[in-house]
């Protein structure tokens, strides 16, 4: 069923464009092309939804959102707006609108947001403070980014738990960071624990903590990263790189609402708001056994996808621009970017995304003596070796310490210009435990009693690493 629909924006062609558009959907639209016009169609038109730019002749069609939404609250406002930042899709909601759609816009998509306006009730606004959006570090303009902007001011004021996806140095950490900052709970704490970064017979005592004497070396009491978090936010970075055992632990601590510290019985109420997020394919996982689908669905209650840099090639200037800045206000020299290279930037793949450009601008701004950037300039630096290239053959006298250190070295400069995938402490470790395991399973006919002696560690423990490594199956127990 068709609604009455205002519509206001300065320019007359879209004003026409839309007005047909929404008559062809079966509503009655009236137009208006400044505030002042806005206000009379209000009271002699009496819209449904209210359908407002916000650069107007006369004033800023946000400006007004607060006024028209506490006069008329039963009336759904959708913004548009050709200043497509994320400050202007949060301010929108924030004042009270039910969406807000980036020009250009799709007529369809501005049809089914007055659809879904005449059918549900607005939204309640969230908790934010405007001024301080400014400082927000999400920077872009593209297609890609305006929808990452509206699901993040679709959900600042609520608990809803949030799944960040993307590529390594796509920024994951900075849209839960602004999901923190511009909720109610961003005067409590924001803490971040990468879980692939943490050892896995320590994973649970540093998410939950530990009592004093429930392992040994532990000569005292210790909050865990739920703990530290209680009234803010917990950012579980990597969640795909988390193991089993303690992909179990945590479901059951986002069914109870509860955890309890490794060594005591008690149970700490977790007043804690979850973002996880993860450069891996979740659902791949579950189908390989190595994540927990159960907890899949518990963590993606909303998701947000933060495109590559490769599909906001529009994006990359502004943000090598403000990385500029950056380094400038951390001390290096100022620098500017000619448009050769704002072309030579956008041609670019970016492999290793934002972090990437990022590292790229931070090198120019140190390393180039002249103020102005060209594109031969970002050429050469992006060719430029940042770490030495592998070393040669090991000499026949070399030790384990040298074998290991050819192999990192070899491992890092496979990246290129880029770092390595966070976590790499883990797998490197177990890079080096499992042929040592398999090695003196082997020597001892697979006896893991004689195995653990050998090694010097207990047989328990030997069985639990050989599990957690995937080394087996051992032919024998004991003698």
């Amino acid at each position: 069923m068709g609604g009455r629909i205002l519509v206001t924006d300065d320019d007359a062609a879209i004003r026409t464009v839309v007005r047909e558009a929404l008559r062809r959907a079966g509503h009655v639209v009236e137009t208006a092309g400044s505030v002042a016009e806005l206000r009379r169609q209000l009271i002699a038109f009496r819209p449904q939804v209210l359908v407002t730019d916000v650069v107007l002749p006369d004033g800023n069609g946000l400006d007004v959102v607060p006024e028209i939404a506490e006069q008329h609250p039963r009336m759904p406002i959708i913004v548009l707006s050709a200043q497509n930042t994320f400050t202007t899709a949060l301010r929108a909601t924030e004042q009270g609108a039910f969406d807000y759609l980036p020009k250009p816009f799709d007529l369809a998509e501005l049809a089914q947001a007055v659809q879904d306006a005449l059918d549900r009730e607005p939204a309640p606004a969230p908790v934010a403070e405007p001024e301080a959006a400014d400082d927000l570090p999400l920077i872009g303009r593209s297609p890609p980014m305006q929808e990452v902007y509206r699901t993040i001011a679709r959900v600042v004021s609520n608990d809803l738990t949030v799944l960040v996806l993307g590529e390594s140095g796509t920024g994951k950490e900075l849209v839960a960071r602004a999901v923190h900052d511009f909720g109610p709970r961003r005067d409590a704490p924001f803490v971040a624990v990468n879980m692939a970064a943490i050892p896995r017979e320590l994973i649970e005592s540093e998410l939950f903590g530990h009592e004093r004497g429930a392992f040994t070396g532990a000569a005292q009491r210790s909050a865990g990263r739920f703990e530290q978090a209680q009234g803010g936010t917990l950012f579980l970075d990597e969640i795909g790189d988390m193991p089993m055992e303690a992909q179990t632990r945590l479901l059951r601590v986002l069914q109870s609402g509860e955890f309890s510290p490794v060594g005591s019985a008690r149970g700490i109420r977790a007043d804690v708001r979850i973002i996880a997020a993860t450069h891996q394919d979740l659902s791949r996982l579950i189908v390989d056994g190595q994540f927990r689908e159960d907890l899949y669905y518990r963590l993606n209650v909303v998701p947000v996808r933060l495109p590559p840099l490769r599909e906001r090639g529009t994006d990359v200037g502004e943000l090598a621009r403000h990385f500029l800045d950056r380094a400038a206000a951390d001390g290096l020299p100022r620098k500017q970017l000619d448009a050769s290279a704002v072309l030579g930037l956008e041609r670019h793949g970016w492999p290793g995304n934002v972090r990437e450009l990022e590292n790229l601008m931070r090198r120019l701004a140190a390393l180039t003596r002249e103020s102005v950037i060209t594109a031969a300039m970002v050429e050469q630096k992006m060719a430029d070796p940042v770490l030495p290239a592998p070393v040669e053959a090991m000499p026949p006298d070399a030790g384990l310490g040298d074998a290991i250190e050819q192999h990192l070295a070899r491992h890092f400069a496979d990246h290129g210009t880029r770092l390595p995938p966070d976590g790499l402490y883990d797998r490197i470790i177990a890079e080096v435990e499992r042929p040592l395991l398999k090695l003196s399973l082997a020597a001892v006919q697979g006896n893991q009693l004689k195995a653990a002696r050998l090694l010097g560690i207990n047989r328990n423990t030997l069985r639990k690493k050989l599990t957690d490594l995937g080394v087996g199956p051992a032919v024998r127990q004991s003698d």
